[in-house]
């Protein structure tokens, strides 16, 4: 169903063309109607409608003018003209202005219609040009084995979660079920710029060959110029991942140098359990792939070979710190508790040396500072001014102690976020308020130049102007003039076009019409209600 607004400044015009169409029956919704183009943009700013049916000839705003106005802001609604001027200085106006269709006057609601079908079917077509699940299933076909690698780099580089992860890899055909999992980076020990990429999409095909011939579980794929082995132990298999990296990593570099007569080295990761930590795996990958510098190139290299201290402990990644940035900033209590829940999970399930642990909880307790300093928080008077956070770390005697403390600490900085950003959005909304009581004599004043004034983007002040007020910036501006309207009205001898002019309407007859609308009488006729004479 689409929505639209009919404009005309003729009653009967409205009430019979609104009355005579069967408006649902032709896929319309017939929100509103104005009585000239001043009202309508209005309208059309409040309620966003797709058709704009508008007469041309009108007060206080023509149809052209509205549709120049609606095209400027909201280029993607469809404007209908009505008129009887066919005139060439109206038609070229209205080519310029991209005009949807016309009708002219005296017409029919046959006539009418026909336009409205025709502009109908166009938006139809674009809809279904938009949701064309072919067209999309062709695209998404084509596009595939791009976002797959897009995929797989994301695997090493960015924190997701298993569902995510597994989410992903059903979409784009990625086998990654299994019980234990190893990221072995392969680099070009000879580095020639021009052949390089073509060095690599060889190596990585000797690679995809390899694991194809030894029946592995493997994934191969290229990253920021390294050759990625992605290999996983599935259910029911007995031979450790690291001998059979050892095996296929030997192969692949042997086939390497035999038939393109360049080196490669090999680093490889530690052993993970879970797919959530590729990413540590290929850190310890590229880690081994360093000690190439000490042990020489054209080898294969293991972390646990070269650190001999387990690397698989608690690790404060990329996406827990996001997602408690995330919830300070502006997630609820329940969040925040499952957050802080999961980072102390890892710490009660891991074999955790009190050194990592602490430097564990430094990561965190940093995060959550810097967090605190981006938003303006005051930490001293939260938390006193004696008081060392970061030093607290030592004083821990539990885990749970640790973890009631963090929620602690976060719940007093989420506070303070949460009273400063009201305050902020009642600072602005009180500006903008006071920027109109200032300014409202001024016929040019508009949301755009109140957020001019507050250095602010228009959605964002609509947004929190109207949560505040719990109405709309145009209807507070017509409000406001009309009660300095009534009070200039009670109060002095002026006649109704000074008032117009003193409240902001360059038109007094558009004054007088808003002030009936609003008020339910004439000027003069509140004037003479409260006692003055006109």
């Amino acid at each position: 169903m689409y929505k639209l607004i009919l404009v005309d400044d003729e009653e009967d015009v409205r009430e019979g063309v609104s009355q005579e169409i069967d408006w649902h029956g032709y896929g319309f919704e017939v929100l509103a109607k104005a009585e000239n183009g001043k009202e309508a943009l209005d309208m059309v700013e409040r309620l966003r409608p797709d058709v704009v049916v508008t007469d041309i000839k009108m007060p206080f705003m023509d149809g052209l003018q509205l549709a120049e106005a609606v095209r400027r802001q909201f280029p993607a609604t469809r404007i209908i003209i009505l008129t009887g001027f066919d005139e060439f200085e109206y038609a070229q106006k209205a080519v310029k202005l991209h005009i949807d269709e016309y009708v002219l006057k005296p017409f029919s609601a046959v006539e009418l219609i026909d336009a409205l079908i025709k502009v109908k079917n166009r938006m139809d077509e674009e809809a279904a040009h938009r949701e064309n699940n072919q067209l999309l299933r062709e695209s998404y076909r084509k596009s595939l084995p791009v976002l797959r690698e897009v995929y797989l780099s994301s695997l090493l580089t960015r924190q997701l979660t298993r569902e995510d992860i597994l989410a992903k890899a059903a979409e784009y055909g990625v086998p990654l079920h299994g019980s234990e999992f190893v990221v072995s980076v392969i680099c070009l020990d000879q580095k020639k710029k021009e052949e390089q990429q073509i060095l690599l999409f060889a190596v990585k095909n000797i690679a995809e060959e390899q694991v194809q011939l030894g029946s592995y579980a493997g994934i191969v794929f290229l990253h920021n110029d390294l050759v990625v082995l992605l290999l996983r132990k599935e259910a029911g298999h007995e031979e450790r991942l690291y001998h059979q990296m050892q095996v296929l990593g030997e192969e692949i570099r042997r086939t390497v140098e035999k038939y393109l007569n360049v080196t490669v080295t090999v680093g490889v990761g530690s052993e993970i359990s879970d797919v959530t930590r590729l990413p540590y795996s290929y850190e310890d990958a590229g880690l081994a792939l360093d000690y190439k510098g000490i042990l020489g190139t054209n080898r294969l290299i293991f972390i646990c070979d070269v650190e001999k201290e387990p690397r698989e402990s608690v690790r404060f990644d990329e996406r827990k710190e996001h997602e408690l940035v995330r919830c300070i900033k502006m997630g609820t209590l329940p969040e925040l508790h499952a957050i802080v829940e999961e980072l102390f999970c890892d710490v009660a399930e891991g074999n955790v040396s009190i050194h990592d642990y602490r430097i564990y909880l430094l990561e965190i307790m940093t995060t959550i500072l810097k967090t605190a300093q981006r938003a303006d928080v005051d930490m001293d008077q939260l938390f006193g001014g004696q008081s060392n956070l970061l030093a607290e770390i030592t004083t821990f005697n539990s885990v749970q102690e640790a973890k009631d403390r963090v929620i602690d600490i976060c719940e007093k900085i989420m506070g303070s976020i949460a009273s400063g950003r009201h305050h902020t959005y009642k600072r602005l909304v009180d500006q903008a308020i006071a920027y109109t009581h200032k300014h409202y004599q001024s016929p040019d004043i508009s949301i755009h130049k109140v957020c001019a004034d507050l250095h602010i983007s228009p959605g964002y002040f609509s947004s929190i102007f109207k949560r505040e007020t719990r109405t709309t910036f145009v209807t507070y501006l017509l409000q406001l003039r009309m009660e300095k309207a009534k009070e200039l009205l009670r109060t002095t001898d002026l006649k109704t076009f000074e008032i117009a002019e003193q409240v902001g309407y360059t038109d007094a007859n558009y004054f007088s019409f808003c002030f009936r609308k609003h008020v339910g009488q004439s000027a003069k006729e509140y004037r003479n209600s409260s006692g003055k004479e006109e």
